[in-house]
């Protein structure tokens, strides 16, 4: 059930799926919608008070997310969090943060540096608060200096894919406050590795940050 029906005047900036799309994935993070639960097209288009169409698309969505599956007999239910799907996704995560990391180090520039260290300093003031989506966001921001200062767009276009289907996870492992201080000093550690220019630090970093987001949210897939 989702609690909090869409003020779509505020959203109206947005294409009609997108607002929906952004509930519709709120409601799954938030556990308003439960692993496992079907995901009707006409019970949600007349919660949302839209046609059916937007919810079909925005569903579509969540399926290249990992936050929905489409069974072509029961239909598109949340998908449930496995630890298979976790070590796949982040098994090659891994391989191209890494690989980002390197060829960073070998083109960042002051301006980078100083965007990463912003962004690092904002992601320490998101962990203050209780907004988890806005601390997922300041996190990717985070990672996107990086992404951005490898100059490899085709590099973007790989991890754009694989950070969509890190959101859950990233999302799930952030509901842990304990996480909080070791991400804020991995973070640190990132990005001194840059600032050194420094590849095998920084590559044991990178591997080290992955490994403790793959066992924190193993810990909550198995509270499921």
């Amino acid at each position: 059930m989702i609690n909090e029906r869409p003020n779509f005047n505020e959203n109206s900036f947005l294409p009609l799926r997108e607002t929906v799309f952004h509930t519709l994935r709120d409601a799954i993070l938030k556990g308003e919608l439960r692993p496992g639960e079907r995901l009707m097209e006409v019970h949600l288009a007349q919660q949302l008070g839209v046609s059916r169409t937007p919810v079909r698309e925005a569903i579509r969505k969540l399926e290249k997310e990992g936050l929905a599956v489409i069974n072509p007999r029961r239909g598109a239910e949340v998908a449930k969090m496995t630890e298979k799907d976790l070590d796949d996704v982040l098994q090659v995560r891994t391989a191209l943060e890494s690989l980002a990391f390197t060829m960073a180090s070998d083109h960042i520039d002051e301006k980078g540096l100083a965007d990463l260290k912003e962004a690092m300093l904002e992601f320490e003031k998101a962990v203050q608060g209780d907004d988890v989506k806005l601390m997922v966001e300041k996190d990717e921001d985070f990672h996107n200096v990086i992404y951005t200062a490898t100059g490899n767009p085709k590099l973007l276009v790989l991890i754009t894919n694989i950070r969509e289907q890190m959101y859950r996870y990233r999302f799930e492992y952030l509901m842990d406050r304990n996480s909080y201080p070791r991400l804020v000093e991995e973070h640190r550690e990132i990005y001194e590795c840059l600032e050194k220019h420094d590849t095998i630090r920084g590559e044991n970093a990178i591997q080290l940050h992955i490994s403790g987001q793959r066992k924190g949210v193993k810990i909550r897939i198995n509270q499921q």
